[in-house]
């Protein structure tokens, strides 16, 4: 949905590295169904597990990372007219880098059993 508005923004065809899009969204989706581990704190699992879900997590930030880069590439060299809809995207992306920022610090399995 980011895509396709960040295409309407632009008024391009085709996003920056769309092929790496295409790769980044496959990969989330792959590492997004491996990483439910960690969100069980208290329950007891032993620490190649942990170590296990704690890896996944920090790497599904590799794909992540490439989309926001493809997005904020998008934008770059376009024309922007501030209105409801850029603002709205653009606080997309930032709160979406930012939840990722977090979410690696809060992927460590030590971090787990503290909480």
């Amino acid at each position: 949905i980011i895509s396709e508005r960040v295409l309407f923004l632009t008024d391009k065809e085709r996003l920056f590295g769309q092929t790496s899009m295409i790769f980044a969204s496959i990969w989330i989706a792959i590492l997004g169904t491996s990483v439910w581990g960690h969100h069980m704190y208290t329950a007891g699992l032993d620490i190649d597990t942990r170590t296990y879900f704690s890896a996944a997590t920090m790497i599904i930030a590799i794909p992540s990372a490439v989309k926001v880069f493809n997005w904020l590439g998008t934008f770059f060299g376009s024309r922007q007219k501030i209105q409801p809809l850029w603002c709205w995207t653009y606080s997309f992306i930032f709160l979406f880098t930012l939840g990722g920022l977090s979410g690696i610090v809060l992927s460590t399995a030590s971090l787990d059993i503290v909480l």
